[in-house]
């Protein structure tokens, strides 16, 4: 006998170009009922992306036409400028119906968002939420920081409870709590006392108490804990959710994966940005203005760096006077400057934001990169000094050779250990050390290189 098919889930519809110009044309056409039909079958990922991607004007207009369920889980979904610039065209109670629909974390980034722009809305918005204090709390937290990411929905059980009790207060929050990992055992004054994974509960007594199956090895922070750290804990550890605690270990919340896999994603974003020199958060929803305001300062300090080395040039002008085919070597050493540092910074950047570089493996971390930078520097030498004496430049060609070989050897090793050691130093005082790389490894690494060259052809060559 032949089996009856198992019915399949439909293949989600591909967000694509085409897909964006034909909601487009809809939206402008005010063919509502076709725009949402097309749009029913979108998971809330791939809606806010379409959402994203549509003109301004037809993106509020499709936003307006969602029910209030598919637009309640597209919220969280949207970039932070996007989602404030949406909100404008509802009033406070329609805000409020959307937000209850959402878990507190949730509601808090909507918020702290609209609070950027509209700010008597948010005042007007929150007494009216159903967990409104809890809501409060939370725009309280830096939102890079445990306090910023947590959420105030969990399943939490006194200890002295039975696995009966407790599962019956899973049934209970199954409905607003979405997903349930563990039960959290907690004692009279709600302090955390130990985590149940949810197999365990299931598999265990009805009668037994969750003080004997609790793991009380429990990974905990604090809601000041910055969000960077929390990614790596998760990661270390293995963990799908991790309890946020009070100094006094009081239960506040707790941080799933799912939020963690953002954080991760923004803070890579965030160091690729000012590798190349963007303050600020830059997204595809920005406007004109704010790109320009976090991409302006970096560009200034490459002018004045640029500039900087032109005064340098220009103060070794007697000697590329007295021999112009020095000036062939200036845009090596500065593009070789350049790239030494930047390939070194980056290791560092990588190491100090994984967690696995310390500030007391500065001497060790010297050490390798210096041998990195002899082996590199020494190889790129002789070959420049080669294609020197290849091409030949009169009686003084080996002389120039050695000349330039040694510079750029000189060069390297400097560049590299300055890429090296000033990330290390901007995370000693509390800077990202991102902003290391990029604009600020070559411009510093320009002008020392300059200076190093002109020195040594001054000393070997004129």
């Amino acid at each position: 006998m032949t089996e009856p098919a198992v019915p399949t889930a439909p293949a989600p519809i591909e967000v694509d170009e085409e897909l964006v110009r034909n909601v487009a044309a809809l939206v402008e056409a005010d063919a509502r009922g076709m725009v949402l039909n097309l749009v029913a079958d979108l998971r809330s990922a791939d809606l806010a992306r379409l959402v994203s991607h549509l003109p301004l004007g037809d993106a509020r207009q499709l936003v307006g036409w969602l029910p209030p369920d598919p637009l309640a889980d597209v919220l969280p979904e949207l970039e932070s400028s996007l989602r404030g610039e949406l909100l404008d065209d509802f009033s406070a109670p329609q805000i409020v119906k959307l937000l209850d629909r959402l878990e507190t974390d949730d509601q808090a980034d909507v918020l702290g968002d609209l609070a950027e722009t509209d700010a008597e809305t948010v005042e007007a918005v929150l007494p009216q939420l159903e967990d409104s204090l809890d809501v409060r709390q939370l725009l309280t937290y830096d939102e890079e920081t445990a306090g910023g990411l947590m959420s105030t929905e969990y399943v939490a059980v006194r200890a002295e409870a039975t696995v009966a009790e407790a599962t019956e207060e899973v049934r209970r929050c199954a409905e607003t709590i979405d997903p349930v990992y563990v039960v959290y055992a907690v004692d009279t004054r709600g302090a955390l006392v130990g985590v149940v994974p949810l197999k365990r509960l299931l598999l265990s007594r009805a009668r037994a108490r969750l003080a004997d199956l609790a793991e009380d090895d429990v990974v905990t922070v604090t809601p000041d804990v910055d969000q960077e750290e929390v990614a790596r804990i998760m990661e270390r550890y293995d963990l799908i959710a991790l309890p946020v605690v009070s100094r006094d270990n009081r239960l506040l919340g707790r941080i799933t994966i799912d939020d963690v896999v953002d954080v991760i994603r923004e803070e890579a974003e965030e160091d690729l940005q000012r590798a190349v020199g963007i303050t600020g958060e830059e997204e595809l929803s920005s406007g004109v203005f704010a790109v320009s305001r976090g991409r302006l300062v970096w560009l200034l300090l490459g002018l004045a760096g640029a500039y900087v080395s032109g005064l340098v040039i220009v103060g070794f002008e007697e000697a590329l006077q007295v021999a112009p085919v020095l000036a062939l070597f200036i845009p090596i050493v500065m593009a070789m400057a350049g790239n030494a540092g930047i390939q070194s910074s980056a290791i560092a950047v990588q190491g100090l934001a994984s967690g696995d570089l310390w500030r007391s493996d500065l001497v060790r971390r010297i050490g390798k990169e210096l041998g990195v930078a002899l082996i590199n520097g020494v190889v790129l030498a002789v070959a420049l000094g080669v294609i020197v004496v290849v091409s030949g430049f009169g009686d003084d060609t080996q002389r120039l050779a050695l000349t330039a070989g040694l510079a750029l050897l000189f060069v390297i090793v400097l560049s590299t250990l300055v890429g090296a050691t000033v990330p290390l130093a901007l995370s000693r005082v509390g800077i990202d050390p991102a902003l290391a790389m990029g604009p600020f490894i070559t411009v510093s690494n320009d002008i020392l290189g300059l200076l190093v060259f002109f020195f040594v052809a001054t000393v070997l060559y004129l």
